[in-house]
């Protein structure tokens, strides 16, 4: 009876342990499955993170009104204004007397500008010229700083607006078969650091490094109507990404 008894006592021990340790393993699984969701958990976040992207592409005008924009010389605000949801310089009648400028309120310094473009006029009567300005400073009624040029034999040039004139002239190759010298073109401005490059029509025409630390990599966005003839510049689906 008493062997019996210790063999009983035993099996029960026995059974114990096997209980103490099935749940240890089950605790122990159920810890990591949670320590594992956590992990997994968090590398989603970090990756959903990362796949965000850290850019944002906005809107330069609204298709009404100027707001976000000043002429620079507000003698000249006559001659600016929106029409059918353009952004119009001049009416392609009037002589230009002087160079005329809108620019933007804000300020930027890495960027991918985009915008649809229409430049017209009398070649008879004079220049007809325009451009976009960029990283550009204000003085007074002057406004300083790099412009990706528009107009005849000045396409895709990068020009040093009342600073250091011409830079660097812009390839035609290619883009001469594409261009529509009286109608609407894409005009696409990208700076990052001290690179900057310009395509028309989705053709690059320039590529340009500065290498001089002291121009400004900052500035306004504006917008050139150049004197000397009857031009008419607009602009439509404007846009900007800040990179």
């Amino acid at each position: 009876m008493e062997i019996n008894l210790e063999v009983s006592k035993t099996r029960k021990l026995v059974r114990r342990i096997k209980t103490w340790i099935d749940q240890f393993f089950t605790i122990k699984k159920n810890l990591l499955g949670k320590k594992c969701l956590v992990l997994i958990l968090s590398i989603m976040g970090n990756l959903s993170c990362k796949a965000q992207p850290s850019t944002f592409t906005g809107s330069l005008f609204d298709s009404k009104t100027l707001k976000g924009w000043e002429v620079v010389n507000k003698e000249n605000k006559k001659y600016w204004s929106v029409v059918d949801s353009v952004i119009t310089g001049g009416d392609g009648i009037t002589n230009i007397p002087t160079n005329t400028y809108l620019r933007t309120s804000d300020s930027y310094e890495d960027f991918e500008f985009r915008a649809l473009f229409r430049l017209t006029g009398d070649h008879d009567t004079g220049l007809i010229n325009s451009g976009i300005q960029y990283r550009s400073i204000i003085d007074g009624n002057k406004i300083i700083g790099y412009q990706a040029d528009i107009g005849r034999g000045y396409w895709g040039d990068i020009y040093d607006e009342h600073r250091r004139a011409k830079l660097i002239g812009g390839d035609l190759s290619t883009l001469r078969y594409l261009l529509k010298e009286d109608g609407w073109n894409s005009y696409i401005i990208r700076c990052k650091g001290n690179k900057h490059e310009l395509y028309i029509n989705g053709v690059k025409t320039t590529e340009y490094m500065e290498k001089d630390p002291g121009i400004p990599s900052k500035g306004v966005i504006g917008i050139q109507l150049h004197s000397g003839g009857n031009a008419k510049i607009e602009f439509r689906n404007i846009t900007i990404t800040r990179l």
